[in-house]
């Protein structure tokens, strides 16, 4: 995608977070923003921030793991401004703690909105973003995609669904012709948006902006990039866990603080 103006670019779990520092940067860029979150009033004050600065911004209430409701909202959607041009999947959640600690109805909540409400919204809106003549998806991944993390099983497991979900339809789309559909997974580490509070950034690293990985994100869609690993470990943790043995990849995360960084994990409470 060579410009995002004038681009319609539809931002799950937009009022807060990753999700409201991406729809800053796009709108930036010129994007018309449409923003969905569940919590409608911190979504109308988060819509009013961002259109104070001159960006054009419509806002609509949805819970991701609601299939029925993210058709509707895809109609309403069309109906009110046209197709989208960019879908940026973020909406997500995170419960930290002992797997047998957290409660199931936790684990499964985890995968509903993390992994189904990914490929729900996908599934929706991807046909309107096949006939545009330049589109692209953005799925909010995780560097947890790429190892197993004790305190955070369903939440890494989620994200390892997402990577292997954008890598195949990335795939799929190549195979079927629709090259002008780009797809992006964004794989960062932890990130200060208060999902993570008590969660200790990996030895040599430190906690990711809401910014920074926003700003990444849009500099991945102007240069059709597969993927945003981020920081430096990251980039380097698919290539490490395939060259190394297993129980040296365990050990070197072991080492890096990454098997114990989720141990005082707190979240938003």
């Amino acid at each position: 995608m060579q410009t995002l103006r004038g681009k319609r670019v539809l931002v799950t779990g937009g009022a807060s977070g990753i999700g409201k520092a991406i729809a800053q940067r796009f709108g930036r860029e010129g994007a018309e923003l449409v923003l969905v979150d569940l919590n409608e009033p911190l979504l109308q004050e988060t819509a009013r921030e961002i259109a104070g600065s001159g960006v054009k911004v419509s806002t609509y209430k949805l819970d991701v793991t609601d299939s029925a409701g993210i058709l509707a909202l895809r109609d309403r959607v069309n109906k009110d401004g046209g197709p989208i041009d960019v879908l940026v999947n973020n909406a997500g959640l995170v419960f930290g703690g002992p797997f047998l600690e957290v409660p199931l109805d936790k684990h499964f909540l985890t995968y509903k909105v993390n992994t189904l409400g990914m490929v729900a919204m996908t599934h929706a809106f991807l046909a309107d973003l096949v006939g545009r003549p330049d589109a692209h998806v953005v799925n909010i991944a995780s560097a947890s995609g790429y190892i197993g993390l004790p305190n955070g099983t369903t939440y890494a497991s989620s994200k390892w669904a997402a990577i292997g979900f954008s890598e195949s339809l990335m795939l799929e789309l190549d195979l079927q012709g629709h090259k002008h559909v780009h797809v992006t997974a964004v794989c960062p580490s932890y990130v200060a948006t208060g999902l993570f509070d008590g969660a200790k950034a990996p030895l040599l690293t430190s906690l990711l902006t809401a910014d920074k990985v926003a700003d990444l994100a849009a500099r991945a869609v102007l240069g059709n990039k597969r993927f945003v690993r981020t920081p430096w470990l990251v980039a380097i943790t698919p290539i490490l866990k395939g060259v190394l043995p297993f129980p040296l990849f365990n050990l070197s995360c072991s080492i890096l603080g990454v098997n114990k960084s989720m141990v005082h994990w707190k979240g938003r409470g």
